[in-house]
C-alpha cells in the first residue's frame, strides 16, 4: 500500500515548553451542563520552573514549532483590579466543595475563535520572538506555552496565595520584599512538601486556588496551544508559578463526547483521542509534565460523576437538584492520564458478598503507610505503594462497577464475578497494585474501541470477477494519545454478551496497564509498544491465572491465541502502509526534544493509526520470543524487578532491553543485543526475521489441529448434495473454546462459498448469535459474504449494538453492490450515526455515500 504521509497532518505537536517550566498540581473546578453539551469552569496550574534556563543563554534560539502568525498574536485584558472584583471574598472555612466559580453571569465576549477578545492591543505584543523563543531569557517577556485546542478562553490571572489566611509557614525567607518573588516562593514551598504530608499539601493547594486574581496575564492561542507572558516576567523564575484559566469547552471538542447511554440518558465522557486532553482544559501534554491533580465537579443530583482518582468520591449536595464530586491523585502522572465521565451510571453490586468481596471493599489510604527507604524507588517522592508493606500484600484492591441501568443484570451475571479474579491474577504475577482502587464503567454503545476486535475486509482481486475475502484484520483498539487511566477502565458493552472470555481477556488487558502505561510510561508516546505489548502479552497471561487453568491447558490457550495473532499480525503488514508498521519511527532520535521541552509524535494524527494493531501484535511478538529465550519464570522473575526498579518513572526502549539483557545468562544471550533487537523488531518495517523463523519451525498447537479438523469437517458437510442417502455418515462436532471458533470463522471466510443449508447448520451448531462479539463478528462476516439473508438480522444487530467493531461491516455490505445489503447498511446508519463515534460515522459516511 504507498500511501504518501504528510507529516504537517499526521504528527501531532506537542507544544508545551516543558523544559522551561513544569505544572507540578492541577485544581479544575468545572460545571457540567448537558443542555448546552459544555463543561466550563476554571484551572488553576501551580508551577515549578526548570533549573537550567535560570540564566541567559546566549547560544540558544528555538526554532518556532508553528508558523502561524496567530501564534505571535497576543490579546491585552483589560486593566487589572486587585482584588478581582467578580471574585468571591476569600474565607479559609472554605472546603473543598466550595471552590469559587470566576465570572459567573460575565458577558461572553469571546470571538470567532471563542477566546475572550478585547480589542486593546499592547505596543509590540505582536513580536514574533514570543512564538519563536519561548525561553526568552534577554530583555523579552518569558512566554508559557500550553498545549489547548477546541477551547474557549475567557481570562487568565494571576492568583494571590500570599492572601491565603495561615500561608507565612511557607515564607521563609524574611528578606524577600518583592510580592512576586514571595508567592513564587510559597508556590515553590508547597509544591516540594514531603510525600508524607500530602494531606496538608491538597488542602493547602484547594485554599490557595480559591484565593483572589493579583492581576490578568497577556494570552492568546493557536490551532494547538494556549500562549501567555506577564509583563516584565523575563523568565520562567519570574513567570507567576500560581495562574488561574478560566475557560469552557467547546460541544465539538475533541477531547469530549457527549452521547447518550443504552437507556437514552445523556451522558459525557473524555478517552480516547488522539489529541488527549487539550480540549478539555489547557495543559502541558508532553509526558515528561508528570503532576499531580484534584477536582470537583458540579452536575444534576441524578448524574454520577467519575474520574481519575485516588479517593472513591461520594456525591455532596450543594442545592437541590445539583450535587458536586471531588477526586485527587497525589502520584504524579501525565496530563493525558486523566479521565473523566458523567452520566446516570448505576452502581453494579453483587447479590451476596464474597470474601474476596469484602476484603476488596476496606478503603487503603497512604496515610496509612508505614513508608519505607525513599531510596527504594528511583521516581520523585510521592506516598507509592512499593513502599507500604500492606500495599504490597493487597492481591485485590477496592473496586466498582458501573453501568447503565438496563445493563445491571449483564454486568452482574459476567463482569462483576471477573474483577475480583483477575486484579488477584495480575498481583500474583507482577506484584504491589500501583494504584489504590479501580472503577469499571460499561460506556455507551458509541465508544469506538473494545480491544481485539477485528474483522475481514471483502475486496476484489484483481485477476477474478468474484468476490473474495482476504482476511484484513483491523481493529478499535484504546486510542493511543490515552490508552489508560489511573483508578477507571471503559469497557464496551459488547464485552458483556457470550460468555466471560472476552470479557475477562478484555479486563485483564486494561489491567495490566496500571503496570506498563500508567507507572511505567513511555517517555516518547511513539514507542507505544511499551504499554500496548506488555499489555497483550500479559493478558494471556493474567487470564489462565484467573481462570486458574493448569499449566498444560494454559499454554495450549496462549499458543492458540498466538496462532490467532500471527494471522492478524500478517494481515495488518499486508494492508498497511510501511512508515506505520515502525514500532520506534523516530530511530536514535526518539525521546528527543527542542530546546523549549516541544516535540511532536510522529504520526500521532495519522487517521489511519487508530484502526492498527502493529504496536499491539508486534510488541506481543516480541516480548514472547524473549520470555522464551530467558524461559517463563526466569522472564516473570526479571519484570517484576523491572516494575520494581522503574514504576513512577518514564522509559524509553532501552532501558527495558539493557536491563533484560544484564538478566539473561550469557549462554542463553547468544546474538542477541539492543541493536540487533532494534534493527529486527523496533526500527523496520514487515515481519520480524526472528518471528518469522519461529513461526515456520515451530508446530501447530493441539487446539489449533482441533480446529483444522473440524474444518475438514465443515468442507465435507458443504460438498455434499442436497439430497443424500440418509444412511449416510453424519458429521460428529466438537464443542469448541471462543477462540477455536474465532479460528474455524477465519477459516470458513476462506473458502470460496458456502451454501445456505451449510451456513444453517453452522448457526445451529454454535449458537453463533448468542457467542462473543468476537465470533458473532467473524459470523456476521460469513452472512455478508454469502449472503445468507435468514441471518441479516443478526448483521443489524451487531451494527447498532456492537458499533466499536461493526465500522468495516459497512465496508463489506456495500461493495458488494447488493442492493438489499446496501439498504440494510444505509437504513442502520441513519439509526446510529446520530449517536455514533464522530470519527467512525466520518469512516461509515465515506463508505455509503
Amino acid at each position: 500500500m504507498d500511501i504518501k504521509l504528510d507529516p504537517s497532518r499526521d504528527d501531532l505537536p506537542l507544544m508545551a515548553n516543558t523544559s522551561h517550566i513544569l505544572v507540578k498540581h492541577y485544581v479544575l473546578d468545572l460545571d457540567v451542563d448537558f443542555e448546552s453539551q459544555i463543561i466550563e469552569g476554571t484551572l488553576v496550574l501551580f508551577f515549578e520552573s526548570g533549573n537550567r534556563y535560570r540564566k541567559k543563554s546566549s547560544s540558544t534560539e528555538e526554532t518556532c514549532q508553528s508558523e502561524s502568525d496567530e501564534a505571535c498574536k497576543f490579546r491585552t485584558p483589560e486593566p487589572c483590579h486587585v482584588p478581582v472584583t467578580n471574585t468571591r471574598t476569600f474565607s479559609s472555612k472554605m472546603g473543598y466543595n466550595d471552590f469559587a466559580i470566576y465570572g459567573k453571569g460575565e458577558k461572553d465576549t469571546s470571538g470567532k475563535d471563542g477566546n475572550h477578545d478585547n480589542q486593546e492591543q499592547a505596543s509590540g505584543i505582536s513580536s514574533s520572538k514570543y512564538c519563536c523563543d519561548t525561553g526568552n531569557h534577554g530583555s523579552e517577556d518569558f512566554l508559557l506555552v500550553l498545549d489547548c485546542c477546541d477551547l474557549s478562553v475567557l481570562k487568565v490571572e494571576e492568583v494571590d496565595v500570599a492572601a491565603v489566611p495561615g500561608i507565612e509557614k511557607f515564607t521563609r525567607s524574611p528578606k524577600l520584599t518583592v510580592v512576586s518573588e514571595l508567592r513564587n516562593q510559597i508556590v515553590h514551598e508547597l509544591v516540594t512538601l514531603p510525600a508524607d504530608r500530602w494531606r496538608e499539601q491538597l488542602d493547602h493547594y484547594a485554599r490557595c486556588s480559591q484565593a483572589p486574581g493579583c492581576g490578568e496575564l497577556l494570552f492568546d492561542t493557536d490551532t494547538w496551544s494556549l500562549q501567555i507572558r506577564k509583563t516584565g516576567a523575563q523568565t520562567a523564575i519570574d513567570f507567576p508559578h500560581a495562574i488561574r484559566i478560566r475557560y469552557r469547552t467547546k460541544p465539538q471538542g475533541r477531547s469530549v463526547t457527549w452521547t447518550s447511554d443504552q437507556s437514552g440518558r445523556p451522558c459525557v465522557y473524555t478517552m480516547g483521542s488522539p489529541i488527549n486532553n487539550r480540549a478539555l482544559f489547557p495543559c502541558q501534554e508532553p509526558p515528561v509534565a508528570m503532576s499531580t491533580w484534584q477536582a470537583t465537579v458540579r452536575a444534576a443530583a441524578s448524574f454520577v460523576v467519575l474520574m481519575s482518582g485516588e479517593n472513591s468520591a461520594q456525591p455532596t449536595q450543594l442545592r437541590e437538584g445539583c450535587s458536586s464530586w471531588h477526586y485527587y491523585v497525589t502520584m504524579p502522572m501525565p496530563a493525558s492520564t486523566f479521565t473523566i465521565a458523567v452520566g446516570p451510571w448505576t452502581e453494579v453490586k453483587p447479590e451476596t458478598c464474597s470474601p474476596n468481596d469484602q476484603a476488596a471493599k476496606r478503603p487503603f489510604s497512604p496515610s496509612e503507610a508505614d513508608f519505607r527507604c525513599a531510596s527504594i524507588c528511583g521516581h520523585v517522592e510521592y506516598p507509592c505503594r512499593f513502599q507500604n508493606a500492606s500495599a504490597t500484600t493487597q492481591e485485590i484492591i477496592p473496586h466498582r462497577v458501573f453501568a447503565p441501568g438496563c445493563l445491571r443484570g449483564a454486568c452482574q451475571e459476567t463482569l462483576l464475578q471477573l474483577v475480583s479474579p483477575c486484579l488477584s491474577a495480575a498481583h500474583s504475577v507482577l506484584g504491589t497494585h500501583p494504584f489504590s482502587r479501580l472503577d469499571v464503567l460499561i460506556v455507551p454503545a458509541n465508544f469506538p474501541s473494545l480491544g481485539m476486535a477485528s474483522s475481514f475486509l471483502t475486496s476484489v482481486c484483481p485477476d477474478q470477477d468474484s468476490l473474495t475475502c482476504g482476511p484484513c484484520y483491523k481493529a478499535f483498539l484504546f486510542k493511543f494519545a490515552c490508552p489508560n487511566s489511573p483508578h477507571i477502565v471503559f469497557l464496551s458493552q459488547s464485552t458483556l454478551t457470550g460468555g466471560s472470555h472476552l470479557c475477562g481477556t478484555r479486563l485483564c488487558h486494561e489491567i495490566a496497564h496500571a503496570w506498563f502505561g500508567l507507572a511505567i510510561g513511555a517517555r516518547d508516546w511513539t514507542e507505544e509498544w511499551l504499554s500496548e505489548g506488555f499489555a497483550t502479552h500479559l493478558e494471556d497471561v493474567f487470564w489462565a491465572k484467573a481462570q486458574q487453568l493448569a499449566p498444560h491447558e494454559a499454554q495450549e490457550q496462549q499458543e492458540l491465541r498466538a496462532c490467532l495473532r500471527w494471522r492478524r499480525l500478517q494481515d495488518e503488514l499486508r494492508n498497511s502502509p510501511e512508515q506505520l508498521q515502525v514500532l520506534r519511527p523516530s530511530k536514535e532520535k526518539t525521546g528527543h526534544v527542542t530546546d523549549s521541552g516541544s516535540s511532536v509524535v510522529k504520526h500521532g494524527l495519522n487517521p489511519e493509526k487508530g484502526f492498527m494493531q502493529v504496536h499491539y501484535l508486534k510488541g506481543y511478538f516480541l516480548l514472547r520470543f524473549l520470555a522464551r529465550r530467558l524461559g517463563d519464570d526466569t522472564y516473570f522473575s526479571f519484570l517484576r524487578k523491572f516494575v520494581h526498579t522503574f514504576h513512577g518513572q518514564l522509559i524509553l526502549s532501552q532501558d527495558f532491553l539493557q536491563m533484560l539483557l544484564e538478566n539473561i545468562p550469557e549462554e542463553k544471550r547468544l546474538d542477541l543485543s539492543v541493536e540487533s533487537i532494534f534493527r529486527d523488531w523496533l526500527e523496520s518495517s514487515g515481519l520480524p526475521q526472528p518471528l518469522q523463523t519461529e513461526r515456520q519451525a515451530g508446530a501447530e498447537c493441539g487446539l489449533a489441529r482441533q480446529v483444522g479438523a473440524e474444518v475438514a469437517k465443515w468442507n465435507r458437510v458443504n460438498r455434499r448434495p442436497r439430497k443424500r442417502n440418509r444412511r449416510g455418515t453424519k458429521e460428529v462436532f466438537e464443542k469448541l473454546l471462543p477462540d477455536q471458533l474465532v479460528l474455524l470463522l477465519e477459516h470458513l471466510l476462506e473458502q470460496k462459498t458456502l451454501n445456505p443449508r451449510t451456513l444453517q447448520s453452522l448457526e445451529r451448531t454454535y449458537h453463533l448469535p448468542q457467542q462473543d462479539a468476537e465470533v458473532r463478528h467473524r459470523w456476521c462476516e460469513l452472512v455478508v459474504k454469502h449472503k445468507y439473508t435468514k441471518a441479516y438480522k443478526d448483521v443489524e444487530r451487531f451494527l447498532q449494538e456492537d458499533q466499536a467493531m461493526g465500522v468495516y461491516l459497512y465496508g463489506e455490505l456495500m461493495v458488494g453492490e447488493d442492493a438489499r445489503q446496501q439498504q440494510l447498511a444505509r437504513s442502520c446508519f441513519a439509526l446510529t450515526q446520530e449517536w455514533m463515534d464522530r470519527c467512525s460515522a466520518q469512516v461509515v459516511a465515506e463508505m455509503l455515500f
